[in-house]
Order: structure tokens, then C-alpha cells, then sequence
């Protein structure tokens, strides 16, 4: 599939047949034009996640390419963003290091997170997660460090009809999992963590498809079910998010971008960092996004904290 854009052609190029696409052919650090920025727009509903190589942008660059797709929030609701660029969100694993030292004293007391970072959708612990994430490899390891992403319209789908019946017509509470670290200014640490109630199948505004919204990281129960029937049906539906067949992996490279829907994918971080040497920084900016709606017409709402803008 190719398209024109600013009189270079751009190439959208499939890197499974269920999710994923690696965009060339462009050079971001230039202003799109309204027809690159509609068939970008296009290939990312399509293919649920693009990426992009050789894109050596700044951070106002960054922020001006996610800008032709919405307006920006803030780096994240309670954690700090870059000083100068509220809305740049990093994640350094050196600042881990700071925390938990190296080797074998790092791997006893780091965080859970360091070693399994968990499937998540970001931000649903308010009513109205970012519509997508622009996420640029500033500091990449010579191996290791790969993210994943998968596509949760294709993970409902392949959910058998009474299960589907069913999720139709269920709502989670999706809680934050606690503070980790420094809060952004205007935050008050000792308020109880925010938390809002999604449906847990969200039609997409765009394509009208149906996708499975739960993630491990963030859901916490369902509502009006058992703790038992919680239980199971949770573990069912985050195995399926899980599956290898509905996933892409990424290997990423210095100057790489990952431009996600966060309306239809979960993504896993790396799973490896507390076993590697290297040093690993990625920078994220997140679009605005709307309230979700299921199936059966639910909006999600706000339970504790604000919506995210």
C-alpha cells in the first residue's frame, strides 16, 4: 500500500496480518500534510499500532506529529512530566537503577513492575483514557527491551458467542495500582488512588468494532458478580488479551516511534529490563480521548480523581 505525502511517497507495510504496520517513506521532523495525516490516520485504525524508523525528532517535533491527531494531555495524571514539557512522559530504567541498585541486590527488592510490567491499556483508571500514544526510543539497548502490543478487537472476536453475549453486558472498576515515586505538582499523594468504571467491551468511534477492555494491570473486579465468578471470568478474558496469535512484537532501534490506538490494543513493556545491563529510556506523549461506550449503550464513569485533560 503506498501514498503521497509533501511529493514523497509513503509506504505503509504490514508486519502481521492481524496487527501492526511499520510506516516509511516520511520524515516527521517536517509538518504533514492533510492528506499524509489522514491516511496515517486511516492505516492506525487499521492496523491498531504503526511504527516508524530513522525519525530523529525533538520533542517539540513529537509533540507537533501526535498534535495532527488530537489534542495533547499532560504527561500522565498523577506522575510528573519532563520539567520544561509537561506532556513528555519518561520511562528510564536508570532512574530504577538510582532506586534499586544493580545485580543480584537490584533483582531482590526492584518492584514487581521492573520484571513483568503487565498487558495494560493506558490510563483507564479514568473515565476517559488517551485516544492513542506517541512513544519514541530515546535510549535503546543493543538487544532486549522489546515491546509488544495486541489487538483486542481480534481477541473479542475470537471469544466464543455465549462469552461474547456475556461480556457485552458487563462493567469493570479499573483502579491505579499506588504511587511508585514522585507525583506531578497540584497531586495529593494521600488521596485515595483514582479509579472510574468502563464497559468491558468498547465499541470503537470510528470503526464500530467491538474490543475487549480489560487489562491486568489496571482492572480490578467486575461489578455485580461473585468474588469466584470475578475470578474466573478476569482470568479468562486477561489470558485472551494475552494470546500470541492477536499480538506484534517490536524491536526497537535508536529513533524508533510506536504510534498506537489505545481504544483497541494492550501492550506488554519489557519483560527483561531486570536482567539486562543496558540502559533503556522511551519518551511518550498521549492524545485526548472520549468516554468509551459498550455494546449496550454504558458510558464510562469517573468513581475517584478527574478525567484526563
Amino acid at each position: 500500500m503506498t501514498i503521497h505525502a509533501a511529493n514523497r511517497k509513503l509506504e505503509v507495510r504490514p508486519v502481521t496480518s492481524v496487527i501492526g504496520a511499520e510506516i516509511d517513506g516520511i520524515d516527521l521532523r517536517q509538518p504533514l500534510d492533510g492528506d499524509a495525516v489522514a491516511e496515517i490516520g486511516d492505516a492506525l485504525v487499521r492496523w491498531k499500532v504503526l511504527f516508524f524508523r530513522n525519525q530523529p525528532i525533538s520533542y517539540d517535533q513529537q509533540m507537533d506529529f501526535a498534535r495532527n491527531f488530537g489534542e495533547l494531555t499532560p504527561a500522565h495524571p498523577i506522575e510528573p512530566g519532563l520539567v520544561d514539557k509537561p506532556e513528555i512522559y519518561v520511562v528510564d530504567s536508570r532512574e530504577e537503577k538510582k532506586l534499586f541498585g544493580h545485580g543480584q541486590e537490584r533483582a531482590r527488592f526492584a518492584p514487581p513492575r521492573l520484571t513483568q510490567t503487565g498487558w495494560h491499556t493506558d490510563i483507564t483508571f479514568v473515565a476517559n483514557p488517551a485516544l492513542a500514544s506517541v512513544l519514541r526510543g530515546a535510549v535503546v539497548p543493543p538487544y532486549g527491551g522489546d515491546t509488544l502490543w495486541t489487538n483486542l478487537v481480534a481477541a473479542y472476536q475470537e471469544l466464543s458467542e455465549p462469552i461474547r453475549e456475556l461480556v457485552d453486558h458487563l462493567q469493570a472498576v479499573h483502579r491505579w495500582h499506588g504511587l511508585t515515586g514522585e507525583t506531578r505538582e497540584g497531586y495529593d499523594p494521600n488521596q485515595p488512588p483514582p479509579s472510574a468504571v468502563h464497559p468491558v467491551v468498547r465499541v470503537h468511534p470510528v470503526t464500530g468494532e467491538r474490543a475487549l477492555f480489560v487489562n491486568p494491570s489496571f482492572t480490578r473486579y467486575l461489578v455485580g458478580v461473585t468474588d469466584r465468578e470475578n475470578r474466573y471470568l478476569l482470568d479468562l478474558l486477561f489470558d485472551q488479551i494475552a494470546r500470541p496469535e492477536f499480538s506484534v512484537r517490536f524491536r526497537w532501534e535508536p529513533d524508533s516511534l510506536a504510534f498506537w490506538d489505545n481504544r483497541a490494543t494492550a501492550h506488554l513493556g519489557p519483560v527483561d529490563l531486570a536482567s539486562s545491563d543496558f540502559d533503556r529510556r522511551v519518551e511518550r506523549v498521549t492524545i485526548a480521548g472520549d468516554i468509551p461506550v459498550g455494546p449496550d449503550g454504558f458510558r464510562s464513569v469517573q468513581l475517584r480523581g478527574e478525567l484526563f485533560s
